[in-house]
């Protein structure tokens, strides 16, 4: 599984606003109800708590937590799916509030000034959720280790071809 690419979430986000304008601007806005702030608050608790998990994280696999036992491998790789998943979602999302926020811009009725808000607010709850989630997913990565140069003579290390 190697790192998520920039340019999928990128992607990823430009088909979800497009989507977005086409539904609000086409046919869905006459009937919707005004948008609800329990998905921004979920985004950002989300991105909260990835950003919580990948600062704990980071500090346990390079060993700065006195006191505490070393991570456990299959918990860091749990992390790293959900940390691909959650980039991936955030992206959908704040592509999907970009598209609407563009459009709530556009309009001049009462209800699309009044929508401004939350749609906003949602993208940059997405955006946040998409930073946290890079950066967990960069949290989990194992450290480089130490060139063969940069060794003692004397260090114990099994090498290929020695016993």
């Amino acid at each position: 599984m190697g790192p998520t690419r920039i340019s999928t979430l990128v992607v990823a986000a430009l088909a979800a606003a497009a989507v977005a304008w086409l539904l609000i601007s086409g046919f869905y806005y006459d009937v919707a109800p005004r948008l609800p702030w329990l998905p921004v608050v979920t985004l950002a608790g989300l991105a909260v708590l990835e950003a919580y998990a990948a600062v704990n994280t980071r500090g346990r696999i390079e060993g700065r937590r006195p006191g505490r036992e070393p991570v456990n491998p299959l918990l860091v790789a749990r992390f790293v799916v959900l940390a691909k998943a959650s980039a991936l979602a955030g992206a959908i999302f704040a592509g999907f509030y970009a598209g609407m926020t563009a459009w709530l811009f556009v309009e001049r009725t009462n209800a699309a000034v009044d929508d401004r808000p939350a749609a906003g607010a949602g993208l940059l709850a997405s955006l946040a959720l998409v930073g946290a989630a890079l950066w967990l997913e960069r949290a989990c990565r194992v450290p480089e280790q130490e060139d063969d140069e940069d060794r003692e003579p004397g260090d114990r290390e099994s090498r290929p071809g020695q016993r």
